[in-house]
């Protein structure tokens, strides 16, 4: 029996829990009953996360531990999942969504080499360690398993003018997905990615005013409301490990995505 099967308290882990969507996941599996270990690089801002999740709900709130992390940082990573061993003793979810776009609006040729490691360090290297570690614990605990869940973004399937780190990163987390998913099969560890478009959050105010198209024009996009990608998120989660949500695609209807280009 594994502990969604025996009404045991669930357990995650939120990258990137001090805002956006990582804050709204957060708030959701916390408002579900679901003790949460909120990950960012402030601890303010995770503990402004962590009170945001009373709201009369009847479901009991889970227990929150906030931990600064950097994901970029091996040491950071460790003690996080350690701290998560010491207070929850399990781990049956890490939805991996700590990310930065970098510079905006910077051609390839002009882009510095350290904003693009910056960008594949908290991107990629970041969601690897987290990961790892993740899968290291899923497989070694008792009940074996768990489930980790990417956030790919739409920059997995198609990019956006002056985007090369962020999109080459995303698309990377596409082959971390897969590769996660296989690895994982003999030890009960499932493993999805939810490609996001356009959620409501401060990364994505500029989208109100106007982004840069694949034609040059300047254009408003629209947005939806981040609750929507975290009541998804908690769907992908709280299926039995013996079902799966390989790939969801979440997008703000009317964005110019199929057909973008």
């Amino acid at each position: 029996m594994n502990a969604e099967l025996t009404g045991e308290t669930r357990t995650a882990v939120v990258t990137g829990a001090g805002s956006g969507i990582g804050r709204s996941v957060a708030v959701e599996l916390l408002r579900a009953g679901w003790s949460v270990a909120l990950a960012g690089r402030r601890v303010e801002t995770l503990e402004e996360t962590a009170a945001l999740a009373p709201d009369g709900t009847s479901t009991p709130l889970g227990a929150s531990l906030c931990a600064r992390t950097d994901v970029s940082e091996p040491q950071d990573v460790a003690a996080l999942f350690s701290s998560v061993r010491e207070n929850f003793g399990r781990l049956d979810l890490l939805f991996n969504n700590a990310g930065t776009f970098g510079p905006g609006g910077v051609p390839v040729e002009e882009l510095p080499y350290d904003a693009w490691r910056h960008v594949v360090d908290t991107n990629l290297n970041g969601a690897f360690l987290c990961a790892q570690a993740a899968f290291r614990q899923m497989k070694e605990q008792d009940p074996q398993g768990g489930r980790i869940i990417n956030n790919g973004s739409i920059s997995a399937q198609v990019p956006r003018p002056h985007s090369i780190a962020y999109t080459t990163t995303k698309h990377a987390l596409t082959g971390l997905t897969k590769s996660l998913s296989l690895d994982g099969r003999p030890y009960r560890i499932a493993c999805g990615q939810i490609d996001i478009g356009n959620a409501a959050t401060d990364m994505t105010e500029r989208m109100r005013s106007g982004i840069l198209q694949a034609n040059g024009e300047l254009m408003p996009e629209p947005v939806m409301d981040v609750s929507d990608v975290a009541r998804t998120v908690r769907h992908m989660a709280e299926l039995p490990l013996e079902a799966n949500v390989q790939f969801a695609t979440v997008l703000a209807t009317n964005m110019p995505f199929i057909g973008r280009g």
